[in-house]
């Protein structure tokens, strides 16, 4: 069962967008990507509020994000949110394995 875990990074003097692009540069974002259980680490920036970064994580599972928590790229990304003052609102998805209801399909353009 696939959990998503939808990460709101907020700081100041863009902080936040400074902290996605060193994970990137960084190669931080690359290894946790290429981790066992991984199935997505994106990084998105709000239309309409600069200072957040929206971290899109999704796992293929709850030992899959704890073996993540595990590593010492916990300790850089921890290091890195001290360096630039941020602030999180973390929400957390489980999939629903029964998928796009027939009723909503008609609305979606695959």
């Amino acid at each position: 069962m696939a959990i998503t875990v939808n990460i709101y990074y907020t700081g100041e003097n863009g902080n936040a967008r400074k902290f996605a692009e060193e994970m990137e540069q960084s190669g931080t974002a690359a290894a946790i990507r290429a981790e066992e259980g991984n199935k997505k680490y994106e990084y998105f920036y709000p239309k309409n509020d600069p200072e957040t970064v929206l971290l899109i994580d999704s796992w293929e599972s709850q030992d899959a994000i704890d073996k993540h928590h595990a590593t010492p790229m916990m300790d850089k990304i921890t290091e890195l949110r001290i360096k630039y003052d941020l602030h999180m609102k973390v929400e957390r998805y489980i999939e629903d394995t029964a998928g796009v209801p027939n009723n909503d399909k008609k609305f979606i353009k695959e």
